[in-house]
């Protein structure tokens, strides 16, 4: 990894800016899963044992609406109120006003200051605002080895335009950013890069999360040990279109589950009945194929699939499935899940390998009954001796609700920030920080 850590630079007396993702679920005020704060820790706790003093931001969902100045009408919502007559325009903009601070209370970021506070032992001070009042005094009042939270980022309108006002004033409270919001990293909003790249911060570093993800997926892919399986799945073709090119160069073998498979499977002739199709994609699937064949590298498509007469509704409802061959799936039918042959098939391919990437389930691992690709591929993964990586997203997921999580190399903590490291892609959060 070429860029600089928390590790290459003296923190000790500094006041570092850290964007983490404390982007976590709620329900009714309580956070319901704590993985993402957990991730944070060891970066917090390394700057606040070396005496920095560590002010921590973070967006959390998407706030309805959100003015600088405090929250608002939408452009939408103000045309109309005005379009009523004026005696109900009072009443129409206290409701769309009730309907925002409702949103700010349900966004905020303070129960995870309490939960932090919990976590570290210590005071996490909670501010109010992301650089107003509140945040200016908490910054100021802080001893070596204290933490301050800012409210939520998206509750300033500039963070995902880029404002340089906002990075400018951020800027001003720190002498080092540290990003170790690995999840944001393909985003360039104010806190996740701009900061950076506009020059407002000399000392741009990562933190322990961000540099394990890049240390592990970066080198897996740059300089993998052969046999190289990447194992893709998920719905649609158009989604990962340049990963499934880039990884064939790098990869030895290409295994293709979930929705999209049955867009190969159109490609090369087969029947797919009512199964999931990306029609506008099948010229690409057919050159993925040749370009396969040509570099010497093996593709491997289901040859059998497991079917119903209709996607499951609720999505882990009971449902009637049977399997078929591949090339002969019924004109009323649809493929769910890859069949057992096809997930022996794999499995076996998965053994063999010394380094395996996966993003991306096989079925529709939701349902119990459409969960049996999935698991057979977790299995194969949990059991062999290759260094095993899960990109985020729905296989993470789904390795976490199989029990596998401990039995994988990593992790990644990003699901659309793996994606596009797999697709070859410069991440805006990584190329912003000093090189080493």
């Amino acid at each position: 990894m070429n860029k600089k850590s928390i590790k290459d630079v003296q923190v000790s007396g500094k006041r570092c800016l850290v964007r983490v993702d404390f982007n976590v679920p709620m329900k009714d005020g309580k956070i319901t899963d704590e993985n993402r704060i957990n991730g944070a820790l060891p970066t917090i706790k390394y700057l606040v044992d070396n005496g920095a003093k560590v002010i921590l931001c973070s967006h959390m969902g998407k706030p309805h609406n959100v003015l600088t100045e405090g929250f608002g009408l939408t452009k939408k919502e103000k045309k109309a109120v005005e379009a009523l007559p004026a005696e109900q325009q009072a009443e129409a903009k206290a409701e769309y006003l009730k309907k925002a601070l409702k949103d700010k209370e349900k966004y905020s970021l303070r129960p995870v200051a309490v939960r932090l506070s919990e976590l570290l032992g210590k005071e996490v001070v909670f501010a109010e605002d992301v650089v107003g009042a509140s945040a200016d005094a908490a910054v100021a009042n802080m001893k070596d080895g204290d933490v301050v939270l800012l409210e939520n980022t998206r509750f300033e309108q500039g963070e995902e335009k880029r404002d340089e006002a906002l990075c400018k004033k951020l800027a001003s409270y720190c002498d080092i950013y540290v990003n170790d919001a690995f999840g944001t990293a393909h985003r360039s909003h104010a806190t996740t890069a701009a900061i950076a790249e506009y020059g407002f911060v000399d000392t741009a570093v990562c933190g322990f999360l961000i540099e394990k993800e890049l240390s592990v997926m970066a080198d897996a892919l740059e300089n993998p040990v052969h046999p190289f399986v990447a194992v893709l799945g998920g719905a649609k073709v158009a989604d990962k279109l340049k990963v499934i090119c880039n990884l064939l160069e790098k990869c030895d073998t290409l295994i293709i589950g979930g929705g999209m498979a049955y867009t190969f499977l159109k490609a090369k002739g087969y029947e797919v009945g009512a199964s999931l199709v990306d029609d506008e994609q099948i010229g690409y699937c057919l050159d993925m194929m040749a370009k396969a064949e040509q570099l010497g590298k093996k593709l491997l498509l289901p040859i059998d699939t497991t079917i119903a007469k209709e996607f499951p509704n609720p999505i882990d409802a009971q449902i009637e499935v049977s399997e078929c061959g591949a090339d002969a799936i019924p004109a009323d039918m649809m493929g769910l899940d890859i069949g057992s042959k096809t997930a022996e098939l794999y499995a076996d391919a998965v053994k063999t390998a010394k380094t395996v990437i996966w993003n991306g389930p096989m079925g529709v691992f939701e349902n119990p009954i459409l969960a049996k690709g999935t698991i057979a591929v977790a299995k194969a993964l949990a059991e062999t001796d290759a260094t095993t990586i899960i990109g985020g997203g729905d296989s993470a997921a789904a390795v976490a609700q199989l029990g596998y999580a401990d039995k994988m190399t990593h992790i990644s903590t990003g699901g659309g920030a793996s994606l596009e490291l797999f697709e070859g892609k410069k991440l805006p959060g990584i190329e912003c920080l000093n090189d080493k």
